[in-house]
């Protein structure tokens, strides 16, 4: 059997709809990643499509990103866990619930915590989801509704801040495709911020959920109902506190346990400009804080240690399987094709609109954010100057789309992360979180569409 695909071609979308198929008849996303990736390897290396699927991933572990993200993610769940063993977030849990009154007031406590850390998408959706479980948790909210608070606080704060690892690398591309002169990249980036519409609208909706001026939509509704008949969490799901027994944890807590590590995790992260420098000085600041108080033994802080490294192992298998589909979307060239097919559809009044639309597809199929702007930014950037389209209104759209797609794909990075950190099923998480994620684009488009006119 020969190969089916030579050229990009409506071909190139089967995999992505082979994932949304499996996913939706499985209810399971691994085993939908991977269907939908050896589908694309058929598609490309017809018999001989096992070992090209065998090829790919061993490349995909060779990619220093996601030995990378290894590390990262692995060990932001090695620091929350010593956080949980040593009754850390527990003790915060308890300081934040004597200030909080309601559900919508622990709703708002997680949303203003994930404006507060910025700095990296990663970063944001694991600490906030594993420090305010317990809060909302006490208030009866579903665990979906936490997630879909934390989710909506990653990616799109990030593209709002200057200086998260979102802004730089996006400023780093500009100036590679001449949008920007060297060294003026993030001045460009800031005079797109106000037109990041999807980021503005996907955090703003945020309170009117939480204060019930939007009602629970859709599968939401269905969730808040089980977790007011007390079932907080969905079918296969699992917290830190199963992780760690309650009778694991100190008597007396101290919440200092929670905010000191936290507070210099986040500075490192934020000097060093690294998220898996800034993880590493958390977790060695955390271990010699917690044995200098004699809060844990060795033996304690090894076992919470690699407890929550391991606690991380699935929602990796699902970012390595994720970079895995990742890259037979880029051999069938699907980003090109979706592109190319709506270029007659790119005249200047409706270029911000179709941009967003055309890139926010690519990005909800392929999990690809970073990679999309890659891919887009040479051919959008000279498509929008020779149409006199406002440069920062385009960079908005194709900013705004890849904050669209980390919020709402289902394999996405941080999606995964978000429901990992607060005790939510992926799949439960995702089908909560989309009419939101949709209501925010159909209020993006109408935007970008009346900018583009009136420009």
């Amino acid at each position: 059997m020969l190969p089916l695909v030579e050229s990009a071609s409506w071909v190139s979308l089967i995999p992505a709809v082979s994932v949304l198929v499996i996913a939706l008849m499985t209810q399971r996303t691994f085993e939908a990643l991977l269907g939908g990736t050896l589908v694309g390897w058929m598609l490309i290396s017809g018999t001989d499509f096992f070992n090209a699927f065998a090829d790919s991933m061993l490349k995909v572990m060779q990619n220093e990103t996601v030995g990378w993200i290894i590390l990262v993610v692995g060990l932001f769940g090695s620091f929350i866990g010593l956080l949980v063993r040593s009754g850390g977030t527990k003790a915060f849990g308890e300081a934040v619930s004597s200030r909080v009154r309601s559900s919508s007031g622990a709703l708002l406590a997680t949303w203003f915590m994930g404006l507060v850390i910025f700095l990296d998408d990663y970063l944001n959706a694991l600490a906030v989801g594993g420090a305010m479980q317990r809060v909302t948790d006490r208030y009866g909210v579903s665990r979906e509704k936490l997630a879909y608070v934390v989710d909506s606080t990653a990616a799109p704060i990030c593209v709002l801040a200057p200086l998260s690892t979102w802004a730089f690398f996006v400023a780093g591309l500009l100036e590679g495709v001449e949008a920007a002169p060297v060294g003026e990249g993030m001045s460009v980036y800031i005079s797109a911020i106000p037109y990041i519409l999807y980021a503005w609208v996907a955090v703003l909706l945020v309170p009117l959920v939480a204060l019930g001026l939007i009602p629970n939509l859709g599968p939401m509704r269905r969730a808040e109902a089980r977790a007011a008949s007390g079932t907080l969490a969905p079918p296969e799901s699992s917290s830190w506190e199963e992780t760690f027994p309650q009778d694991e944890i100190p008597n007396s807590p101290r919440v200092v346990n929670f905010i000191l590590p936290l507070l210099v995790l986040i500075a490192a992260t934020w000097i060093l400009e690294d998220a898996l420098r800034g993880v590493m000085i958390g977790v060695v600041f955390t271990v010699v804080s917690l044995s200098a108080q004699r809060v844990l033994n060795p033996k304690e802080i090894s076992e919470a240690f690699f407890k929550g490294f391991q606690s991380m192992v699935y929602p990796l298998a699902l970012v390595v399987m994720a970079f895995g589909l990742r890259q037979v979307n880029e051999e069938l060239g699907l980003t090109e094709f979706v592109i190319e097919s709506l270029k007659p559809f790119m005249v200047s009044a409706f270029l911000p609109a179709v941009v967003f639309l055309a890139l926010s597809v690519i990005t909800f199929s392929t999990g690809s954010f970073w990679g999309v702007y890659a891919v887009s930014l040479p051919i959008v950037v000279p498509l929008a100057s020779s149409m006199n389209v406002p440069m920062p209104l385009v960079l908005g759209a194709v900013i705004s789309a890849g904050a669209f797609g980390s919020h709402a794909c289902f394999y996405g990075d941080a999606s995964v992360l978000a429901a990992s950190s607060s005790g939510c099923n992926l799949l439960a998480h995702v089908k909560t979180q989309i009419p939101y994620a949709i209501l925010a684009a159909a209020v993006s488009a109408l935007g970008f569409l009346a900018l583009g006119i009136w420009a």
